[in-house]
């Protein structure tokens, strides 16, 4: 990519990394979608655990 040219696409290596306000926003967005991925994955896999292991609450599960 050549300087001034405009991103091709989002992906991390079409982005030019050496224009400082591409590299805050894109970094600060791949940070946020990371933790939000990471959390829902972490969620999915408690739930997948728990419903696998068969042991309700003492509340019946609800």
């Amino acid at each position: 990519m050549l300087f001034g040219e405009t991103l091709q696409s989002m992906l991390p290596w079409d982005i030019p990394w050496w224009m400082s306000d591409h590299a805050v926003f894109f970094g600060v967005l791949y940070a946020v979608l990371l933790t939000l991925g990471a959390g829902l994955g972490l969620v999915a896999i408690k739930s997948l655990r728990e419903t696998l292991s068969g042991e309700e609450e003492a509340d019946g599960g609800h």
